[in-house]
Protein backbone atom coordinates (compact mmCIF):
# COMPACT_ATOMS: atom_id res chain seq x y z
CA UNK A 1 0.00 0.00 0.00
CA UNK A 2 1.40 3.25 -1.06
CA UNK A 3 1.66 6.17 1.44
CA UNK A 4 0.10 9.10 0.88
CA UNK A 5 2.37 11.94 1.71
CA UNK A 6 1.81 14.47 4.18
CA UNK A 7 0.60 18.04 3.09
CA UNK A 8 1.82 20.81 5.55
CA UNK A 9 -0.42 23.74 6.04
CA UNK A 10 1.35 26.96 7.01
CA UNK A 11 -0.18 29.38 8.98
CA UNK A 12 -1.27 31.40 6.17
CA UNK A 13 -2.26 28.52 4.21
CA UNK A 14 -4.73 28.29 7.62
CA UNK A 15 -5.79 31.38 7.70
CA UNK A 16 -6.69 31.75 3.73
CA UNK A 17 -8.64 28.77 4.23
CA UNK A 18 -10.67 29.74 7.32
CA UNK A 19 -11.17 33.61 5.30
CA UNK A 20 -12.56 31.72 1.96
CA UNK A 21 -15.18 29.30 4.56
CA UNK A 22 -16.11 32.84 6.44
CA UNK A 23 -16.69 34.35 3.16
CA UNK A 24 -18.85 31.84 1.85
CA UNK A 25 -21.06 31.69 5.03
CA UNK A 26 -21.14 35.46 4.38
CA UNK A 27 -22.47 35.28 0.60
CA UNK A 28 -25.03 32.21 2.22
CA UNK A 29 -26.01 34.94 5.07
CA UNK A 30 -26.57 37.37 2.48
CA UNK A 31 -28.49 35.79 -0.21
CA UNK A 32 -30.53 33.86 2.30
CA UNK A 33 -31.26 37.31 4.04
CA UNK A 34 -32.13 39.16 0.15
CA UNK A 35 -34.11 36.16 -0.47
CA UNK A 36 -36.52 36.86 2.89
CA UNK A 37 -36.63 40.29 2.16
CA UNK A 38 -37.83 39.91 -1.79
CA UNK A 39 -40.56 37.45 -0.39
CA UNK A 40 -41.48 40.24 2.58
CA UNK A 41 -41.58 43.02 0.33
CA UNK A 42 -43.72 40.53 -2.51
CA UNK A 43 -46.20 39.90 -0.05
CA UNK A 44 -46.77 43.50 1.20
CA UNK A 45 -47.23 44.54 -2.66
CA UNK A 46 -49.95 41.75 -3.42
CA UNK A 47 -51.28 40.50 -0.33
CA UNK A 48 -51.36 43.57 1.76
CA UNK A 49 -51.87 45.61 -1.62
CA UNK A 50 -55.47 47.04 -0.02
CA UNK A 51 -55.26 47.15 3.90
CA UNK A 52 -51.52 48.95 3.67
CA UNK A 53 -50.05 49.98 0.33
CA UNK A 54 -53.48 51.20 -1.07
CA UNK A 55 -54.28 53.06 2.52
CA UNK A 56 -50.75 54.42 2.79
CA UNK A 57 -50.95 55.72 -0.54
CA UNK A 58 -54.70 57.10 0.08
CA UNK A 59 -53.74 59.09 3.84
CA UNK A 60 -50.78 60.78 0.98
CA UNK A 61 -52.71 61.93 -1.80
CA UNK A 62 -56.00 62.88 0.32
CA UNK A 63 -54.06 64.77 3.11
CA UNK A 64 -51.67 66.29 0.18
CA UNK A 65 -48.67 64.84 2.56
CA UNK A 66 -45.52 63.87 -0.13
CA UNK A 67 -45.29 67.35 -2.56
CA UNK A 68 -42.56 67.13 -5.85
CA UNK A 69 -38.89 67.42 -4.17
CA UNK A 70 -39.86 67.28 -0.41
CA UNK A 71 -36.80 65.47 1.41
CA UNK A 72 -38.51 63.79 4.14
CA UNK A 73 -37.10 62.52 7.48
CA UNK A 74 -38.87 58.84 7.96
CA UNK A 75 -38.81 58.86 11.97
CA UNK A 76 -37.79 54.93 13.43
CA UNK A 77 -38.68 54.19 16.81
CA UNK A 78 -37.80 50.37 15.99
CA UNK A 79 -41.68 49.29 16.58
CA UNK A 80 -43.41 47.58 14.07
CA UNK A 81 -45.88 50.76 12.91
CA UNK A 82 -42.84 53.02 11.94
CA UNK A 83 -40.88 49.98 10.49
CA UNK A 84 -43.87 49.12 8.58
CA UNK A 85 -44.10 52.96 7.09
CA UNK A 86 -40.20 52.82 6.19
CA UNK A 87 -40.88 49.98 3.56
CA UNK A 88 -44.47 51.93 2.84
CA UNK A 89 -42.15 55.07 1.97
CA UNK A 90 -39.87 53.01 0.04
CA UNK A 91 -42.63 51.34 -1.92
CA UNK A 92 -44.35 54.90 -2.85
CA UNK A 93 -40.81 55.95 -4.29
CA UNK A 94 -40.64 53.06 -6.04
CA UNK A 95 -43.75 54.36 -8.49
CA UNK A 96 -44.07 57.69 -7.66
CA UNK A 97 -45.08 60.39 -10.70
CA UNK A 98 -42.61 62.99 -9.19
CA UNK A 99 -38.92 62.80 -7.39
CA UNK A 100 -39.00 63.34 -3.66
CA UNK A 101 -36.39 62.36 -1.36
CA UNK A 102 -35.72 60.13 2.12
CA UNK A 103 -33.76 59.65 4.65
CA UNK A 104 -34.52 57.14 7.63
CA UNK A 105 -33.72 58.65 11.03
CA UNK A 106 -33.60 56.45 14.25
CA UNK A 107 -33.32 58.75 17.37
CA UNK A 108 -31.72 56.83 20.04
CA UNK A 109 -33.12 58.06 23.46
CA UNK A 110 -30.46 55.77 25.35
CA UNK A 111 -31.85 52.51 24.14
CA UNK A 112 -30.35 49.37 26.26
CA UNK A 113 -27.62 47.54 23.73
CA UNK A 114 -29.98 45.02 23.12
CA UNK A 115 -32.87 47.23 22.07
CA UNK A 116 -30.81 48.90 19.51
CA UNK A 117 -29.20 45.67 18.47
CA UNK A 118 -32.50 44.64 17.73
CA UNK A 119 -33.23 47.72 15.43
CA UNK A 120 -30.06 47.55 13.53
CA UNK A 121 -30.89 43.73 12.61
CA UNK A 122 -34.89 44.63 11.55
CA UNK A 123 -33.64 47.25 9.37
CA UNK A 124 -30.65 45.07 7.54
CA UNK A 125 -33.82 42.48 6.78
CA UNK A 126 -35.63 45.03 5.78
CA UNK A 127 -33.13 47.36 3.60
CA UNK A 128 -33.48 50.00 5.46
CA UNK A 129 -31.02 52.55 5.67
CA UNK A 130 -31.20 53.54 8.93
CA UNK A 131 -29.19 56.58 10.51
CA UNK A 132 -28.86 56.99 13.94
CA UNK A 133 -29.20 60.06 16.31
CA UNK A 134 -27.70 59.51 20.00
CA UNK A 135 -29.49 61.80 22.53
CA UNK A 136 -29.47 61.36 26.56
CA UNK A 137 -33.81 61.83 26.58
CA UNK A 138 -34.04 58.27 29.12
CA UNK A 139 -31.02 60.01 31.28
CA UNK A 140 -32.60 63.36 31.33
CA UNK A 141 -36.17 61.86 32.73
CA UNK A 142 -35.06 59.12 34.83
CA UNK A 143 -35.34 61.25 37.88
CA UNK A 144 -39.30 62.50 37.02
CA UNK A 145 -42.00 61.14 38.89
CA UNK A 146 -44.63 62.52 37.34
CA UNK A 147 -45.41 62.31 33.57
CA UNK A 148 -42.27 61.01 32.34
CA UNK A 149 -43.82 59.48 29.45
CA UNK A 150 -45.56 63.13 28.54
CA UNK A 151 -42.22 64.95 29.03
CA UNK A 152 -39.46 62.02 27.39
CA UNK A 153 -42.43 62.42 24.18
CA UNK A 154 -41.73 66.05 23.78
CA UNK A 155 -38.31 65.86 24.05
CA UNK A 156 -38.28 63.32 21.62
CA UNK A 157 -40.41 65.22 19.06
CA UNK A 158 -38.01 68.30 19.44
CA UNK A 159 -34.84 66.10 18.71
CA UNK A 160 -36.92 64.44 15.89
CA UNK A 161 -37.18 67.77 14.15
CA UNK A 162 -33.65 68.95 15.21
CA UNK A 163 -32.23 66.39 13.54
CA UNK A 164 -34.36 66.72 10.81
CA UNK A 165 -33.62 69.89 9.75
CA UNK A 166 -29.93 69.20 10.01
CA UNK A 167 -30.25 66.60 7.40
CA UNK A 168 -32.08 69.31 5.06
CA UNK A 169 -35.37 67.96 5.68
CA UNK A 170 -38.50 69.90 5.39
CA UNK A 171 -40.77 67.22 6.37
CA UNK A 172 -41.16 64.59 9.39
CA UNK A 173 -43.03 61.50 9.17
CA UNK A 174 -44.50 59.54 12.07
CA UNK A 175 -45.87 56.10 12.59
CA UNK A 176 -49.20 56.93 14.03
CA UNK A 177 -52.11 55.01 12.66
CA UNK A 178 -55.55 55.04 12.54
CA UNK A 179 -56.22 53.44 15.84
CA UNK A 180 -53.56 56.39 17.39
CA UNK A 181 -56.05 58.92 16.10
CA UNK A 182 -59.38 57.77 17.22
CA UNK A 183 -58.00 56.45 21.03
CA UNK A 184 -56.29 60.31 21.36
CA UNK A 185 -59.82 61.83 20.44
CA UNK A 186 -61.30 59.54 22.78
CA UNK A 187 -58.46 59.84 25.80
CA UNK A 188 -58.99 63.77 25.45
CA UNK A 189 -62.63 63.67 25.97
CA UNK A 190 -62.15 60.58 29.08
CA UNK A 191 -59.47 61.82 30.59
CA UNK A 192 -59.61 66.00 30.22
CA UNK A 193 -62.62 66.62 28.65
CA UNK A 194 -61.48 68.11 25.48
CA UNK A 195 -61.47 66.95 22.11
CA UNK A 196 -57.83 66.63 20.57
CA UNK A 197 -57.48 65.51 17.59
CA UNK A 198 -54.51 64.10 15.95
CA UNK A 199 -53.97 65.62 12.21
CA UNK A 200 -52.20 63.54 9.51
CA UNK A 201 -50.29 67.17 8.68
CA UNK A 202 -49.37 69.69 10.71
CA UNK A 203 -46.91 72.90 10.37
CA UNK A 204 -44.35 73.20 12.78
CA UNK A 205 -44.28 76.16 15.25
CA UNK A 206 -40.97 75.97 16.57
CA UNK A 207 -38.85 74.88 13.54
CA UNK A 208 -39.81 77.17 10.48
CA UNK A 209 -40.32 75.94 7.37
CA UNK A 210 -40.71 71.91 8.68
CA UNK A 211 -44.13 69.56 8.53
CA UNK A 212 -45.29 66.71 10.45
CA UNK A 213 -46.96 64.55 8.22
CA UNK A 214 -48.80 60.91 9.57
CA UNK A 215 -49.14 58.71 6.12
CA UNK A 216 -50.02 55.40 8.20
CA UNK A 217 -53.30 57.49 8.76
CA UNK A 218 -55.93 55.24 7.51
CA UNK A 219 -54.26 51.94 8.60
CA UNK A 220 -55.91 50.23 11.22
CA UNK A 221 -53.56 48.39 13.31
CA UNK A 222 -55.01 45.19 13.19
CA UNK A 223 -53.88 45.18 9.93
CA UNK A 224 -50.40 45.91 10.63
CA UNK A 225 -50.28 43.22 14.08
CA UNK A 226 -51.29 40.63 10.79
CA UNK A 227 -48.22 41.78 8.66
CA UNK A 228 -45.53 41.76 11.36
CA UNK A 229 -47.16 37.85 12.10
CA UNK A 230 -47.43 36.77 8.85
CA UNK A 231 -43.81 37.42 8.03
CA UNK A 232 -42.71 36.34 11.49
CA UNK A 233 -40.81 39.60 12.37
CA UNK A 234 -40.61 40.75 15.98
CA UNK A 235 -39.84 44.57 16.87
CA UNK A 236 -39.95 46.62 19.75
CA UNK A 237 -42.55 47.32 21.90
CA UNK A 238 -41.78 49.63 24.90
CA UNK A 239 -38.05 50.37 24.94
CA UNK A 240 -38.30 52.53 28.18
CA UNK A 241 -35.83 52.14 30.77
CA UNK A 242 -38.21 53.70 32.82
CA UNK A 243 -40.96 51.17 31.84
CA UNK A 244 -38.51 48.26 32.74
CA UNK A 245 -37.33 49.14 35.81
CA UNK A 246 -40.98 49.01 36.99
CA UNK A 247 -41.51 45.55 35.83
CA UNK A 248 -38.11 44.38 37.24
CA UNK A 249 -37.67 46.32 40.23
CA UNK A 250 -41.68 46.71 41.08
CA UNK A 251 -42.77 43.83 39.58
CA UNK A 252 -45.33 46.48 37.73
CA UNK A 253 -46.55 44.93 34.59
CA UNK A 254 -46.54 47.76 32.34
CA UNK A 255 -48.41 46.16 29.46
CA UNK A 256 -51.57 45.79 31.85
CA UNK A 257 -54.86 48.18 30.89
CA UNK A 258 -54.45 49.78 34.22
CA UNK A 259 -50.70 50.64 33.38
CA UNK A 260 -51.45 53.05 30.92
CA UNK A 261 -54.81 55.62 29.89
CA UNK A 262 -54.16 54.84 26.16
CA UNK A 263 -54.27 51.24 27.41
CA UNK A 264 -56.93 51.78 29.05
CA UNK A 265 -58.48 53.14 26.34
CA UNK A 266 -57.68 50.60 23.73
CA UNK A 267 -59.50 47.56 25.74
CA UNK A 268 -62.37 50.15 25.78
CA UNK A 269 -62.89 50.31 22.02
CA UNK A 270 -61.86 46.75 21.71
CA UNK A 271 -65.10 45.86 23.97
CA UNK A 272 -67.12 48.18 22.48
CA UNK A 273 -66.49 46.99 19.05
CA UNK A 274 -67.52 43.58 20.31
CA UNK A 275 -70.82 44.86 21.97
Amino acid sequence: MKNTPSRKVTGDQEISSLNFEQRNMEITYSEDLQERRDEIEKKLRKKYKHDLVGRFEKAVVRYELVSENDRIAVCISGGKDSMLMAKLFQELKRHNKFPFELVFLCMDPGYLPANRSLIESNAGLLGIPIEFCSTNIFDAVSTIEKSPCYLCARMRRGYLYRFAKEHGCNKIALGHHFDDAIETILMGMLYSGQYQAMLPKLRSTNFEGMELIRPMYLIREKDICRWRDDNGLRFLQCACRFTEMLEKEKGFDCHEPSASKRLETKKLIAELSET
